[in-house]
């Protein structure tokens, strides 16, 4: 049994995003027995919801949900309505609050446009969980300020674990997911098509002196730079390879014939 898990998983993280849905309802289909560990271990594309109340687009996740309802981290009010749903502490509410405020600058400047969410609960280990998401759609329709592709996304997903504070320390442990798909189709270079998936943790003791929030944070920018790095790499560094190699520019055709 522990081998079909793993070879779901294993399946799950070679699809691209756009059909990792399809896949995981098939799977789930397979393997009911394995329905709970696929669900929580596996990262979909986001999907974004409007909170009339306070006008804002808000990401829904597994992370602000209860039931078939999502909670919105503007007005903390679940879409649709839900009764004895599951809300955090009033303190935790406040560096919600304050959390999604900061993170929509960070988004903005890094991103420019997109749509985030940060979404924070209590753990049974007398500390708490955060969730920071973004979401920006690279399309020609999309929100984002520089749409040039025909189809694109970049979904990212960070979770922190963030442990109790022991002599004005605190143990964190960030798990971070980035999804990407885009597609070109121009006339010079046709249609093309690129997605992939990649996830990295990173785990600090840090101080609390100057708030979670900066901690949180500065993980991360530094986490997130990484991944940023390693999509460019591997997958536009290889593509670029891979395309040279078979199609290689005029110029270096010309270099590489012989002189008459």
């Amino acid at each position: 049994m522990l081998k079909k898990m793993e070879a779901a998983l294993g399946l799950l993280r070679r699809m691209p995003p756009k059909q990792s849905e399809t896949a995981l309802s098939a799977l789930l289909s397979l393997l009911p027995q394995h329905s709970s560990d696929l669900l929580s271990q596996v990262d979909l594309p986001l999907q974004v919801l409007r909170d009339a109340e306070s006008r804002k687009d808000f990401i829904l996740c597994e992370y602000n949900r209860d039931a078939d309802s999502y909670r919105s981290p503007w007005s903390n009010k679940y879409h649709p309505p839900l009764e004895d749903a599951l809300y955090p502490s009033s303190e935790l509410r406040k560096l919600e609050v304050e959390a999604n405020d900061i993170f929509a600058i960070y988004r903005d400047q890094y991103y420019e446009g997109g749509i985030s969410s940060v979404y924070m609960w209590e753990d049974d280990n007398e500390g708490f969980v955060a969730c920071f998401l973004i979401k920006k759609d690279g399309s020609k329709s999309g929100h984002g300020r520089r749409g040039c592709l025909e189809e694109g996304a970049w979904d990212a997903i960070h979770v922190i674990q963030v442990g109790p504070e022991e002599e004005e320390m605190a143990q964190y442990c960030l798990t971070s997911t980035i999804m990407l798909s885009l597609t070109t189709d121009d006339e010079p270079s046709g249609k093309f098509g690129l997605s992939g998936s990649i996830r990295r943790q990173m785990k600090m003791e840090l101080a609390v002196a100057e708030g979670h929030l900066c901690n949180m944070g500065r993980m991360i920018e530094e986490l997130e730079g990484k991944l940023r790095n390693s999509l460019d790499q591997v997958y536009f560094g290889k593509t670029r390879e891979m395309v040279c190699t078979l199609r290689p520019p005029a110029e270096i055709v010309q270099m590489r014939l012989p002189d008459s």
